[in-house]
Formats: C-alpha cells, structure tokens, sequence
C-alpha cells in the first residue's frame, strides 16, 4: 500500500507519512508511566491525541497490562448513574483484552466476566473493589488508559469515578489500584468540574487534584517536520528543498499536528496534480496556495473554533485585541480566558505575553472576523474601489494605500485618537480584505505586532507587500520605525515597503510620500 498523508483520524507508520513518535513516548514512558504518575493529555482538537495514545499503549504492553478504552464508544445512557456507568465500564475492559494471549490477561478475563455479573445492580463501590481485585491479581502492573474524557463532561457520575480513582491513588501503598491512569481529551478536568458546577465555591475544586502536570511537547518541530518529508521524498523524488519547505511549514502552522499533515496533504493530493509536477507544488508558492485552500474550505477544526468563540464571549475579545490592536497581555494561565484559549489550542505563551498558537489560525479567525463585519462601511468602499487595484494580475499597493488615505481622511479624519487608536488597524484590514479576497492572503506578523506597531504581510499571486501599520508617536519614533521597517525588508529580501502612519500631530501633513532609507524605497501614507 502507497503511503499517504492522513488527516482523518489517528496516523499509522505503515500506512500514513507522520512524524515519528519513538521519543515522544519514550519521554512519556519515563517521567510519567514509569513513575506510577495519573496524568491528563490536554491538547486542542485534531493535535494527535489519539495517535500518541495508541502509540503509547503499543509499547507499554511490553512492561505493563495496558487497558485502553474511548469514551466516545460509550452511549450517553451509560453515564445516567452509577449502575449503569459500572456495568458498562466492566464489559468495555472485559473487550479491551478480548485478545489476551497469556495466562495472565487470560485470568484478568475470566475476572472481568465474573465482575460483570456482580456489578450489574450495584454502584461505585462495587466497581472499585473490583477493579482493586483486578490489580491486585495481575502477575504485571496495570495501566487504565480512557481517551476522548470530554464525552463525559457533562456527567456528575464520571467525576465520582474520577473521585474514586483519587481516593485509591492515595492508598495504593496499602490498597491495590492501576499503577498509572492516563486521561486524554481537550478539557481538562479542572473545567469538566466547571462545566458542572460554575458556582464561584466550587469552580477550582477538583477531584482530580492528584494528577502530574504533563509537560511533553506535541508540536512538531521543524527538524521533526524534515524527517517525515526525507521519508516522502524516498518514496517520491520530488526534487524539494526539504529544509525550507520544511520550515515554511512549521513558519505558517508552529507544528500543530493536523495543519502539518493538512499542507502536506494538500501539496501532495491537489497542488502536484493542478500544478503538474510533484516539483512544482512542493515549493514555498506551494506552501503558500495550500494554506489558501485550507482557509477556504473551512476544515472541522475552523468550526469547532469558531463554536467555542461564540460560547466564551471574554475570550473572543482577549483575541480581537491581540488581532487588531496588538494589546500586549501578559501570560497569567490562571486567568479563565487565557486558560480556556491555551486549552482550545488558539493561545501560547511567547516571551511572557499571549499569544495566537499559530499564523494558519490567525489568518482563520481574521477572515472569520471580517466575514462578520463586511457589512461595514470600510469593507464595502475596499469592495467598490477594488476595480481600481488589479493591472496585469499585479496589486496596485501604491494606490491601496493612497486611496485608503482619502477615504479615512474624509471619513474619520475628525474621530480622537482613541478611536484610531482602537479602530484604525483594524479599518484598514477590512478595506484590504474584499481586494485581495480569493486571490491572496495576507497575516500579521507576530513578532512586530504591538500597541504601536503592526506589520502586514500581503501575499497576492506571488509577489509579496509588507506593510508596516503604526500609530504616530514623535518624529523619533517614527523615524526609528522607517528603520525598523527597513530592516525587515531586507530579512525578507524586498526593495520596496509600504507604511501607514496614524498620526495624531494638528501640524500633520496628510497624504502619501516616498522615501529612500538605507537604499530601500519606503511609501508612506499619513492619516
């Protein structure tokens, strides 16, 4: 069977391109399961949870009688309470080693039929004792893996469970009990509590409190990400860069498992056949025409974020200030909203502030952001002045910037500085937006972005603008930011950059001027 790249469930070396995991879960293996550690996988949807957990189990079994179940195959009608969740529990264990080939899990098996029985109108406790007894049998210590817990998130009688684990965690030395339990889904139990019970008394209180911080990374790193390139290149002979397509990868996704696989997917599936060669497509244009597809064909994981930013209004606003007002909030995990967005896989920790986990999702929740507001006055006058932009399949970046000057100046000319100042970035991303929409792109750079200054990048048909946006503070300043811009062309090897100065000076002169700093060409629109 030809391998290929998988984005529709869990990934197999034999069958799927994947970055291998050998040290991954070596490392897990270790600090965790070694070290009889009960532990929690928290990532965001789609980040190799799964994967990693069957990966797991697999060598384990070398040491240890690995249990490993899914919530999702339990039907809802199995948590309504304690009887049923028991019996239910026993049988999924009971077909979770249906394989056994030694005497010992053979034994384990018969027990688990007998448990079954005694379990079928009885509680908690019952099922405890039982599981106690399973432990206390097994001629190898056991392991309980359970993937997919936010299934029971809802559930009072899952968090017995997890009390239960909890209270024979603490007496293990005396008490026989699974040597490590390893949970995984994308909230942690902290918020399964929350979800439960939101009053103020109870929304930190835990029964989960025993649980080992789980600190591996499951971000691919760039060299990961040339690994798994070197295998498809083997079996390819595409011709590729493997260094810089690897790193233009991990540039637009920070190694979030699925958009990884996503790109690749994309160059290798639709790009090589549309473009003709395997050459051709796995290229930095390559890289660039696959975020594009996957931006427009809004893959579940667009949806599910889209969902949660409904649901959690504080967090929708924490992300529209780091978007468009480049608000510096610094990194606290303990605040609900940053918490909740490093839970969901949106936010990071960068340098002390917080941060959008990634490019692909920045430019994700952009567009989800204009498509809400292109009703609005800004995006409708980019939309009618587009026209003008487009000569000879190139954009016009002169004559955006000279015409969005005008159509501020005349409009909100008169507004303070604290409206501009919360708006004016924000403005002139939505009037860019309908002209470059279903041919190009563009993001923010989040290195240069904050409460003063943000850079644009602007793709469109290959040929890439930078755009420096900032807020007007002093000829220094605005001096030191010509500078800094120039700087930044020569990182991205162009001779031509393009600034928009919101400028709060009464003496201003508005309008556009070009400039020449350290042989760089440098448009300027003031406002």
């Amino acid at each position: 069977m030809t391998r290929y790249f998988n984005t529709e469930g869990a990934c197999n070396p034999k069958e799927h391109y994947m970055v291998r995991l050998d040290e991954r879960i070596a490392k897990i293996k270790k600090l965790f399961v070694d070290r009889k550690k009960y532990f929690v996988i928290n990532r965001g949807r789609q980040y190799g949870k799964t994967t990693t957990l069957k990966a797991l189990a697999k060598e384990l079994a070398k040491d240890y009688v690995v249990f490993a179940l899914d919530f999702q195959k339990f039907e809802t009608a199995n948590f309504e309470n304690a009887r049923k969740f028991s019996k239910s529990f026993v049988k999924k264990l009971s077909i979770a080693i249906s394989d056994a080939e030694s005497e010992n899990e053979k034994e384990l098996q018969k027990l688990l039929l007998d448990f079954q029985n005694k379990v079928s109108d009885t509680g908690m406790d019952v099922l405890f004792e039982c599981l106690s007894s399973l432990c206390d049998t097994s001629s190898r210590p056991v392991i309980l893996i359970i993937d997919e817990v936010d299934s029971a998130s809802n559930n009072q009688v899952f968090l017995d469970f997890l009390a239960q684990l909890r209270g024979y965690y603490l007496e293990r030395e005396n008490t026989p009990i699974f040597h490590s339990v390893i949970l995984a889904g994308v909230y942690d139990i902290k918020n399964l509590k929350l979800k439960l019970r939101p009053d103020a008394e109870h929304m930190y209180n835990s029964p989960w409190n025993i649980a080992a911080k789980f600190t591996v990374d499951m971000s691919f790193s760039a060299s990961q990400i040339i690994t798994m390139l070197e295998e498809y290149e083997t079996d390819n002979h595409t011709g590729m860069d493997i260094q810089l397509i690897a790193e233009e990868i991990y540039q637009y996704t920070s190694g979030y498992p699925y958009l990884v696989s996503a790109i690749c997917k994309c160059l290798d599936e639709e790009l090589s056949e549309e473009w003709g060669t395997f050459h051709k497509a796995w290229s930095k244009e390559g890289v660039t025409e696959a975020v594009k597809n996957i931006l427009k064909e809004n893959p579940p994981l667009f949806g599910s974020m889209a969902k949660q930013l409904d649901t959690y209004q504080d967090l929708r606003n924490m992300i529209e200030d780091i978007i468009y007002r480049g608000k510096r909030i610094p990194f606290s995990p303990e605040e609900k909203s940053i918490n909740l967005g490093i839970m969901f896989g949106f936010l990071k920790e960068a340098n002390g502030q917080v941060a959008i986990s990634n490019r692909i999702f920045e430019m994700c929740l952009l567009n989800m952001f204009m498509a809400e507001e292109s009703g609005s006055d800004a995006y409708t006058r980019g939309d009618i002045d587009s026209i003008q932009f487009v000569k000879g399949k190139r954009l016009d970046m002169d004559l955006v910037l000279k015409k969005f000057a005008e159509y501020f100046n005349d409009v909100y000319g008169d507004n303070d500085w604290k409206f501009v100042e919360s708006q004016g970035r924000k403005l002139f991303l939505l009037y860019l937006k309908p002209i470059i929409n279903g041919t190009g792109n563009y993001y923010i750079e989040a290195q240069t972005r904050d409460a003063r200054r943000t850079d644009v990048i602007v793709d469109y048909l290959g040929e890439q603008f930078i755009v420096e946006l900032k807020i007007w503070h002093g000829n220094e300043y605005n001096e030191r930011g010509e500078q800094q811009l120039t700087d930044y062309l020569e990182y991205y090897h162009k001779e031509k950059g393009y600034m928009l100065s919101f400028n709060f000076n009464k003496n201003k002169t508005i309008g556009i001027n070009e400039i020449q700093v350290d042989g760089k060409t440098i448009v300027e629109a003031v406002v």
